[in-house]
């Protein structure tokens, strides 16, 4: 486990201002604009002057537009009567803060407005009183309520335009869209007006640090220090207001540090001002703030002095609303009072004590004191980057059309400067700017809430995202290369210099589509909030809140979505165009040139909409975002998500897609409450209550001694995910792959092909996610990697269904791990001949691999020029040895006869990764191909199964009967290195020798012409295509050196060298013939139920690697029994019916549900929980015993076919007999246990969880068997049934199942063996034997479980015989029938556990052999047999009596997996 420390909730508390050190603000450099006004309109009138009326004491008269045309409201009309707007400004009343135009008849008044109907000489201020058929039209206002602070917001300026003059809205004014001059006569006129805080009296200093908590800069975070300039954006100010003049409400606003790395701190702050000390100020000061006169420098009086403070939380987590309420609570703490509690106690419990939600308790209730509360929710989990924007926000401010013209102006690279006198909504309108551009990552200058001391980042010679505080312009003038983006008028201000694209140039559909949306959402925003203000407060603040906060999170996240599917639309195909690095990189291999086609990708767009993407590819966003689809990074779950929306969006359709992007992810999906109560207050010595004696004049100093600890370290804890280890993010799925992998299961689920690849897919996938576990420990990694990159080829070769694309991903890694850059390359083209497309996470480490790791020389070495030239020469010497083979026999011949021509030797190409033969020795040299992968085919030597006293090993199966098996095992030969792809070696073909022999003019060796009933039996039973007896050995891989040169371990058949084997009857020649003797003859042991299969065989082959399991990494197996033994069985008995169901059943009824561990009884319907049973048997001697050196008897000689009982158990090849014998060893320690067998979609949940939780190092301890016995012993049995290698089986012998060993160990590690059965492990106490169990009674074959007993049941010999026969006469239909009459016989009924089907297949196996059986012509027969059957019994009977059939589902999972059980 990691110690890695959980999320913390907020890292810095701090408090900024002004300090002894600040400097003045004003005194920049900078070109000032002329004074802003000092006061706001308070009151605005109409005149007439034809009428004689002057402009009112105190009002300015507006008399010319902003470009000095003269304005009369009526001008034009016949009867003039010279109209003009005047205005007030003045303290004495609230300020107006909104101006209209009214349209009387046509215009409902607005709540809160007010018509100014008349003018101040008490006649008509109708602006259209030209006569009765113009609109009667007036001015409307709204004041602010009151109180009113110094600083409330209020109109300031007001101006008049005419647009046919060539007049524009000036910056920062709001322009009323109606026009004022409704006759047919006259130019249009619209009124215009500038919202802004009239301040006077203010000095502005830059702000600095006044407290921090913590004091100690963490080392992870350390504090920035522009923090206080961010807090207090338009400066620490010293401000002179009158006497009674109320506090403003604090002003909350939030910004955005962005560290190197690209990370994101939040920050959440709240302005308030307080007072401050005349005395702290010199007389220059005093001065400029009127509190002295300027003649004589007396004191002003009725004067009051203040500063404005801020205070703030900075965190990793955008949790706005969280820290507004607990930021207001302190500031209410401070200003109330007295308190028992300091203010510090509240500050430490909040940071300390206050859990980052998890998964587990998604919900964090706090309690800061009896009436103030907030609750803390798990952020929503998304696949996009976490981000503090607010696409609504965006809307409600700017609207659909400017929303898409600001799309076009980031996507471009503009100069944005973004403004309004809220500083809250800055930070998410700038948040979601750089959000709608995703997948692309804005590189240049973002500042979403720029201060003061700042502000010259908007002269900088590099685009950039500001947003800033309207104010600003009140002090300077703006550079004139910037797009000013206007949050309070919903305006967009273009210089000439600087014009943006026009949304036309986007491509046109996607647009259409974003506008459309956009709309939709505007308006659904507009009805939410809009309607009666009552209800509306009523809805959102009252019972329907939640529903409200609901339904703005799914309007949210639908904006959102609609940016994304135009980004998807928009970059539709852009994968073809990445250029894999495939060579040596060159010094420029990271240009965007060499890894993206720039140019194809511009040809693929329409020409309509070249400008738009030419800019598009020359900016730093798209250069990123290439590397970063190219390069390993922390944005890949991100980028692989966009590619998944890339493959769901349709660009030619003209509405959005009916499946969602994105969906919603209930963050309060658990119910379950962490409630965080407050401080406790401390007690007097004799209980009582302490007097409340802490009371603040203003926001106090931090006092250290007051910061009290965490009151409970393990709070924290409590709510907290189980940290992640620091292991790779290559093994690990991302939440969109494993969705997609979850579909494609529910598609297959119901296909049933599909379904056992499916499964068979997600079973290596378990193996992969293993595999850098098993190269880390093994002694060869090339020859490991080279392993790994084999089964994915066979995976391939035989169309394995992959859930994702994580198993190229891992060995695309590990390539880069082991500088293996070659073989990354080779994996790359093998997904591309398979079809699959890698995502971002896989093309990331692709290219990752490539670069990083070491390339071999460009030239080519010694090595291979040496490897060639004895190619050549043995080339000439192949060409040249037919001629002297010629002349040989031309001199051996006699006079006038010919001689017989001699078999040519056969050339073959083969490379392995080792300079080396993969036979040893070779007794002839041949061609090999320095550049191939294939590896050598039907090798006899090495491979097979052992002599006949050797106890059954394990070996690596091939996919196929393919002529190419798996490489050398891990454990090579001593003295083979890693090899390069320039390594060759020289190997014999052994199949050639053995078809050179006397026994292959015409029968093939090792077997006899057929004859007779059994004869007939065996042919129907036996593929028509096949040879009658094949080899097993014959496309089995070596297991060692240890088994090819140990002198004790005999070769059969074809590997015999020094004789002729002679023939040997095959079984079904003495199945129905007992008093035959056939002749003495060593024999070749043929697979039963109790031996492997021969998976090669292509109508019962495994899609899977292996041919059967094998413990590779416990060293070559000899003719030592093992230490340790485990045989596993997955059959499991249902609790509904008691019916046996068998691994392929199981497998079938299996649901596509990553979360349930049921599988569906075939016979009953019912659920229910399938189990591994496990018998650990300890061979292992006990110390006395294994000190004496005493070795066992040897075994005996092999027996003969005179012996029938001996021959039958030959056949039957149980694991008990060791030639043929009984196997005497008796396991000193016994055990068996049983844990639920899962879906592998389930284990892989299940691995991945812990992978990431515990780290991939666990899986090779021995830890693992204990802890998380389910797994392990799931994993063990799925790469067993496939053959892949591990070390999992050896991690038994630290385990807690396992004796410790005893002192006198032996040279070499104690082998585990572990061995698959298909049927029970053992049998119930009153259950019926199964009838191959019976012949093997009958016949004196020694079976595995000692245990079975004849019962009293109706199966004899003579049955069992007769049931045989019906088999091998192709009368299926009667063997059902005369078992199910002998069912029903008298003494019945009997009740059996195994369906009849099981019954017939086992005993057929049992008495034949595995290896002259055809299972799949079996399954055939039987099922029509049944059809036949179900016509006169009918099928509701059959079933009922357990006779039908396995379901295609389930026979599909065996042919997938290979029927590789024991019995």
């Amino acid at each position: 486990m990691s110690d890695e420390k959980p999320p913390q909730l907020v890292d810095y508390f701090v408090v900024a201002g002004l300090t002894d050190t600040s400097r003045p603000l004003e005194e920049e450099s900078q070109q000032h604009r002329p004074a802003r006004p000092s006061e706001p309109i308070t009151d605005v009138a109409v005149i007439i002057r034809s009428q004689g009326e002057e402009v009112p004491h105190g009002f300015t008269c507006i008399e010319t537009t902003t470009s000095g045309h003269p304005v009369d409201l009526n001008a034009g009309l016949l009867n003039n009567p010279q109209m003009f707007i005047c205005y007030k400004r003045g303290r004495d009343k609230p300020p107006l803060i909104e101006l209209g135009v009214h349209y009387e008849g046509k215009d409902r008044p607005k709540p809160g407005y007010k018509i100014l109907d008349t003018t101040p000489y008490s006649r008509s201020a109708n602006l259209n009183s030209g006569g009765p058929g113009h609109q009667r039209t007036f001015l409307t206002y709204r004041r602010a309520a009151e109180p009113h602070g110094h600083n409330t917001l209020g109109v300031t300026d007001i101006c008049l335009i005419m647009p046919s003059k060539g007049e524009s809205t000036p910056h920062t004014f709001c322009r009323v869209d109606k026009n004022l001059n409704t006759s047919m006569w006259g130019p249009a006129l619209f009124l215009c007006y500038k919202i802004a805080m009239a301040k006077a009296n203010t000095l502005v200093y830059e702000a600095g640090l006044l407290g921090r908590y913590p004091e100690q800069d963490s080392e992870s975070f350390p504090l920035p220090e522009s923090v206080p300039v961010f807090c207090l954006p338009m400066g620490a100010t010293i401000e002179s207001w009158p006497a009674d003049t109320k506090y403003p409400l604090p002003v909350f606003s939030t910004f955005v540090l962005t560290g190197a790395s690209g990370d994101k701190v939040y920050g959440a702050a709240i302005q308030f001002h307080e007072a401050f000390p005349r005395e702290r100020l010199s007389e220059k000061q005093s001065l400029r703030l009127g509190l002295l006169s300027v003649v004589d420098r007396r004191p002003v009086a009725g004067r009051s002095l203040q500063t404005r403070k801020s205070i703030c939380v900075l965190s990793h987590w955008p949790f706005f609303d969280v820290f507004r309420k607990f930021l207001m609570f302190i500031y209410r703490y401070s200003i109330s009072g007295p308190h028992v509690l300091p203010l510090e106690t509240h500050i430490s419990h909040f940071m300390h004590n206050v859990p980052f939600p998890s998964p587990q308790r998604p919900r964090i209730l706090v309690q800061m004191s009896p009436y103030d509360n907030l609750l803390l929710c798990r952020p929503v989990s998304s696949p996009l980057p976490l981000s503090g924007a607010s696409f609504l926000t965006l809307l409600q401010n700017l609207g659909p059309d400017n929303a898409v013209a600001l799309l076009v102006a980031v996507l471009t690279e503009q100069k944005l400067l973004i403004h309004s006198l809220r500083p809250d909504v800055l930070t998410s309108v700038g948040e979601a700017l750089v959000a709608m551009i995703f997948p692309l990552r804005w590189q240049c200058p973002y500042i979403p809430l720029c201060p003061l001391a700042l502000a010259d980042v908007l002269c900088a010679p590099v685009p950039f995202i500001v947003g800033i505080h309207s104010s600003y312009f009140d002090l300077y003038e703006p550079p004139r290369d910037v797009i000013f983006v206007d949050l309070d008028t919903n305006t967009i201000f273009q210089s000439e210099e600087r014009k943006l694209l026009s949304p036309r140039s986007l491509p046109r559909r996607p647009c259409k589509v974003l506008l459309a949306s956009l709309h939709s959402l505007s308006q659904q925003l507009d009805e939410m909030y809009s309607g009666p203000g009552e209800e509306a407060s009523l809805e959102l603040l009252l019972s329907d809140a939640e529903a409200a906060r609901g339904r703005r999170a799914q309007l949210e996240l639908e904006a959102r979505a609609a940016f994304l599917r135009f980004m998807a639309c928009a970059l539709r195909g852009y994968r073809s165009f990445l250029r894999p690095i495939a060579l040596a990189p060159a010094p420029a291999g990271r240009d965007t040139g060499s890894l993206f086609a720039l140019q194809g990708f511009l040809k693929s767009r329409e020409r309509a909409y070249h400008r738009f993407y030419g800019q598009l590819l020359r900016t730093q966003l798209f250069t990123q975002f290439i590397e970063d689809c190219s390069f390993a990074s922390d944005r890949d779950p991100c980028l692989e998500f966009f590619d998944t929306c890339v493959d769901k969006v349709q660009a030619e359709l003209e509405k959005p897609e009916d499946a969602p992007l994105m969906e919603l992810d209930d963050a309060r999906g658990g119910e379950h409450t962490v409630f965080i109560t407050p401080p406790e207050q401390p007690a007097g010595p004799d209980g009582a209550e302490l007097p409340a004696r802490y009371r603040y004049d203003g926001f106090p100093t931090l006092r250290p001694e007051l910061l009290e600890p965490p009151r409970d370290p393990l709070v924290a804890q409590l709510c907290q995910a189980r940290s992640s280890a620091p292991s790779s993010p290559a093994p690990r799925r991302t939440k969109q792959e494993m969705k997609v992998a979850q579909r494609v299961a529910q598609k297959y689920s119901s296909v049933p092909d599909m379904w056992a690849k499916c499964l068979l897919g997600h079973c290596y996938g378990l193996w992969f996610l293993y595999l850098p576990t098993h190269v880390r420990a093994a002694p060869a990694k090339l020859r490991a990697l080279q392993l790994a990159y084999d089964v994915l080829r066979k995976m391939e070769a035989h169309k394995v269904v992959l859930p994702d694309e994580v198993c190229y991903r891992i060995l695309m890694q590990l390539c880069g791990q082991y500088g293996e850059p070659v073989l990354s390359v080779r994996v790359l083209l093998e997904m591309k001949r398979a079809g699959i497309v890698p995502n971002t996470i896989t093309y990331g480490y692709y290219n990752k691999a490539v670069l990083e790791s070491k390339w071999p020389a460009g030239t080519q070495g010694g090595r291979l020029r040496w490897a060639k030239l004895r190619n050549v020469v043995l080339g000439a010497a192949q060409f040249r040895q037919p001629l002297r083979q010629r002349e040989r026999r031309a001199a051996a011949a006699p006079p006038g006869g010919r001689a017989p021509p001699a078999p040519r030797p056969s050339l073959q190409r083969q490379t392995t990764w080792a300079g080396r033969s993969l036979r040893d020795p070779p007794p002839a040299p041949r061609l090999v191909k320095s550049g191939s992968l294939s590896f050598p085919g039907g090798t006899h030597g090495e491979g097979g199964r052992g002599g006949p006293g050797e106890p059954p090993t394990t070996r690596l199966p091939a996919l196929s009967a393919a002529p190419d098996p798996l490489p050398p095992r891990l454990r090579g030969p001593p003295g083979s290195a890693e090899g390069s792809l320039s390594d060759v070696s020289f190997a014999t073909d052994e199949s050639d020798r053995a078809d050179e022999g006397p026994a292959g003019a015409g029968v093939p060796a090792g077997g006899t012409p057929r004859r007779g009933l059994a004869a007939k039996l065996q042919q129907l039973l036996s593929p028509g295509k096949r040879p009658p007896l094949r080899p097993a050995a014959s496309t089995e891989l070596p297991t060692g050196p240890r088994d090819a040169a140990d002198p004790a371990c005999p070769r059969r058949g074809s590997e015999q060298r020094d004789g002729e084997p002679p023939p040997r009857r095959s079984p079904a020649e003495t199945l129905l013939r007992p008093r035959e003797r056939p002749e003495s003859t060593a024999s070749e042991s043929s697979v039963s139920l109790g031996s492997e299969l021969d998976l090669s065989d292509t109508s019962v082959g495994s899609a899977g690697v292996p041919k059967s399991s094998e413990p590779l990494a416990d060293g070559a197996v000899g003719q030592e029994p093992p230490a340790v033994e485990v045989l596993l069985s997955s059959c499991s008995r249902c609790q509904g019916c008691g019916a046996l169901v068998y691994d392929e059943e199981v497998m079938a009824g299996w649901t596509s549900d990553d979360s349930n561990l049921n599988t569906t009884c075939p016979f009953c319907g019912r659920s229910f929980v399938p189990f591994l049973s496990i018998e650990i048997q300890d061979f292992r001697l006990p110390p006395s015993t294994a000190e004496d050196g005493s070795l066992p008897p040897p075994a005996a000689q092999g027996p003969v076919l005179s012996d029938r009982r001996r021959c039958l158990a030959l056949d039957e090849a149980e694991p008990e007999l060791c030639n043929g014998c009984p196997d005497t060893a008796v396991p000193r320690r016994s055990e068996r246990v049983a844990f639920a067998y899962l879906s592998p979609l389930v284990l892989r949940k299940e691995l991945e969880s812990l992978v990431e939780n515990e780290g991939g190092e666990f899986l090779a301890q021995p830890e693992l068997v204990d802890s998380h016995p389910i797994i392990y012993w799931n994993l063990v049995w799925y790469f067993q049934r496939l053959g892949l290698p591990s070390n999992l089986p050896r991690l038994l012998l630290g385990s807690q199942h396992v004796a410790p060993a005893p002192q006198a160990q032996p040279p070499d590690s104690p082998c585990v063996r572990v061995r698959l059965l298909w049927d029970v492990l053992a049998p119930e106490p009153d259950s019926c034997p199964p009838l191959y169990v019976l012949w093997r009674l009958h016949s004196n074959v020694p079976t595995r479980l000692r245990s079975w007993r004849p019962h009293g049941h109706p199966f004899s010999l003579a049955f069992l015989e007769a049931v045989l026969s019906h088999v091998g006469l192709n009368e299926v239909h009667k063997a059902i029938a005369l078992f199910l009459e002998t069912l029903a016989a008298p003494g019945g009924p009997w009740h059996l556990q195994r369906s009849i089907y099981r019954e017939i297949l086992f005993l057929t196996l049992a008495a034949l052999g595995r290896d002259h059986m055809d299972i799949a012509a079996f399954d055939k027969k039987y099922k029509s047999a049944y059809n036949k059957l179900a016509g006169s019994l009918g099928k509701e009977e059959l079933r009922r009596r357990r006779a039908q059939p396995p379901s295609s589902k389930a026979i599909d999972c065996r042919k997938s997996f290979g029927a590789t059980l024991e019995c």
